[in-house]
């Protein structure tokens, strides 16, 4: 069969996760009659099967760095690489959820999952199985012929999480997937995008606005500062999962993050 290779795992067998290094990116923008700096010298390393956060403010960069890490876009200077091998383009190797779920409204749950198949090298059998399992994974079992409109934000939401995650990705990209959400449903996906994380034990790498996200999240913070975009600091968060968001030590760390960010 002609088409990419899907990596071969049940979906909670777990995955391969991938090491992603960043050296010295750079990206200009024209403006105009001038420029401006989106990124400049952006050095940052993500380990195998680690959940990273990035925070920053609006104009940061934040989402122009996980765009060239996706292959959307290329830097005007230094190297991504994903396992050793410098990231040129989109791959089935890098899953990559949005704000918006950005499902086809004429499709079904089933067949919008499906969509991000159709590159992929497998059987009929394989595929079905595999858009079974990331349905079950993600909690939406019995809404497989539900169309989006059928769906709550949150439901949706889930749904471009399976989509993400069923091409059997090395690593998952996140770019304020639960902004547009009310926040008792905010809550509950964090909680269950950490346990989707935890049993594909896959890298992922999250950009958001909201610090306590971040900090319930991930295994390290990243803040970045604006004008141009750079690295100002990273957190680490050596909190044990799960996370007790009123407990002194997440306030802590939620807190020099926060004088972090205030200082950029």
């Amino acid at each position: 069969m002609d088409g990419l290779p899907l990596r071969q795992h049940s979906a909670t067998a777990g995955l391969r996760p991938a090491t992603l290094d960043v050296r010295n990116i750079s990206r200009v923008f024209s403006a105009g009659s001038g420029s401006f700096h989106a990124l400049q010298d952006v050095t940052l390393s993500v380990a195998p099967g680690e959940f990273l956060a990035i925070v920053g403010a609006s104009g940061c960069g934040k989402s122009t760095l996980l765009r060239l890490i996706a292959g959307l876009d290329v830097p005007d200077r230094g190297d991504i690489r994903l396992d050793g091998k410098t990231i040129d383009g989109p791959s089935l190797d890098r899953g990559l959820i949005f704000q918006e779920p950005r499902l086809m409204p004429w499709l079904t749950v089933e067949q919008n999952i499906a969509l991000a198949l159709e590159n992929a090298a497998v059987t009929r059998q394989e595929r079905a199985q595999s858009i079974a399992d990331h349905i079950a994974l993600v909690g939406l079992r019995g809404f497989e012929h539900a169309y989006p409109r059928q769906l709550s934000g949150g439901m949706a939401q889930r749904a471009a999480i399976a989509r993400g995650l069923v091409t059997r990705p090395e690593i998952l990209l996140l770019d304020e997937p639960f902004g547009a959400l009310d926040a008792l449903t905010k809550v509950r996906l964090q909680a269950e995008l950490q346990r989707v994380w935890l049993a594909e034990g896959i890298t992922m790498v999250l950009v958001t606005h909201d610090v306590e996200e971040a900090v319930f999240l991930a295994d390290r913070v990243v803040v970045m500062a604006p004008r141009p975009g750079r690295v100002s600091a990273i957190q680490k968060v050596a909190l044990p999962r799960p996370r007790d968001r009123t407990s002194g030590a997440f306030v802590a760390c939620k807190a020099a993050i926060l004088a972090a960010l205030g200082a950029t």
